[in-house]
């Protein structure tokens, strides 16, 4: 069996915290020249795209010298070039560091921020941001936040240690609690504890609860419960609300806040277990009714979802760690605030 080449440092530097793109040239395929490859494989770039990046010398090999455009096709081999950013809508709201070390961060992520690069949000992301802003261009996300929900995400500083700590995801040895605010049912027997099965299918928005043996497992709880001040009975939108994107109509008989803490990590598990609870999460786009994607730049009714408290063993220092998120979800703060779409200095 043919050993594969092992990956060379990256010859570009970032740029805007972004790395360079690196592409490994595939083994078959009827590709005389790199320049018959990456043709095809960017066509959606447009028409001469790739031609002008091989005249402008952008496209660089292992050695950082540009490639030629006549440059033999070689499978195994690797080249790099920085994309064209994406022109995106700066998410207004700050990133807070909540600890530093010479091994990890972790940050407090706002609402609306992915937290890696990813389809039309590149630079405007939390990695990216926190690579500009602290520094430190090794740094890498440990695991991952949906772009909607808050709260704190672990980041590693020394690449030699970011599969320790990945790991610790991997392996389910890091407890992560979430806190999240939705309908209150007073006839919903709370603490419990939700096993299904949830799959998501490569290309849908949405996860689904389907038979079989669960995947998924989260324990729920309720913290406190009022009225939704500012609601009609009907679960008509308050004065001043879009009309696009209604609060839901259980919210009618007040609010509940919620501690969420997953067993398991399969894609939207807490949205989808308290969709099935009958009650969906203030500001779900997709669940129990598909009204999203939210667009980039609309930063009305977040999510109420937030990674309230991670807390692990950390694998190089042994040092004990717990931290919380200071965020408060804005529909608790403000009901008729959040369902108005008003935006709050945080989120």
């Amino acid at each position: 069996m043919r050993r594969r080449r092992p990956i060379p440092p990256a010859p570009l530097p970032q740029r805007d915290g972004v790395d360079p793109v690196r592409v490994r040239l595939p083994a078959g395929g009827p590709w005389a020249t790199v320049r018959d490859h990456l043709a095809e494989r960017l066509a959606t770039a447009g028409p001469g795209v790739v031609d002008g990046m091989f005249e402008e010398g952008l496209i660089v090999g292992a050695d950082g010298h540009p490639v030629a455009p006549d440059t033999p096709y070689e499978p195994g081999t690797f080249v790099w070039f920085h994309r064209e950013l994406p022109s995106e809508v700066p998410v207004p709201y700050p990133l807070d560091v909540v600890y530093r070390d010479e091994h990890i961060i972790v940050a407090d992520k706002p609402h609306f921020l992915a937290t890696t690069p990813r389809g039309g949000h590149v630079a405007e992301t939390a990695l990216a941001r926190l690579r500009r802003e602290l520094g430190i261009p090794t740094l890498t996300a440990a695991h991952r936040l949906d772009r909607l929900t808050a709260g704190l995400v672990l980041f590693t500083v020394r690449p030699e240690e970011r599969g320790a700590y990945q790991t610790l995801f991997r392996d389910r040895r890091v407890t992560k609690e979430y806190e999240a605010v939705a309908p209150y049912d007073a006839g919903l027997v709370l603490p419990r504890t939700v096993r299904s099965r949830i799959v998501k299918e490569r290309g849908e928005l949405t996860a689904r609860e389907v038979g079989g043996e669960p995947n998924a497992v989260s324990r729920i709880e309720l913290l406190e419960h009022r009225a939704a001040h500012g609601l009609a009975r009907d679960g008509a939108a308050p004065d001043g609300a879009a009309p696009d994107r209604v609060p839901p109509d259980g919210a009618a008989h007040g609010l509940g806040r919620y501690r969420l803490l997953p067993g398991t990590g399969q894609t939207h598990q807490l949205r989808v277990h308290m969709t099935a609870l009958g009650v969906p999460i203030l500001g779900d786009p997709l669940y129990p009714v598909v009204t999203g994607p939210v667009p980039a730049g609309d930063f009305r009714r977040p999510l109420q979802l937030l990674a309230r408290a991670l807390e692990f063993t950390d694998p190089v220092t042994g040092a004990a760690h717990r931290f919380r998120s200071a965020r408060v979800l804005a529909a608790w703060a403000s009901y008729d605030g959040w369902a108005a779409g008003r935006q709050p200095r945080r989120q």
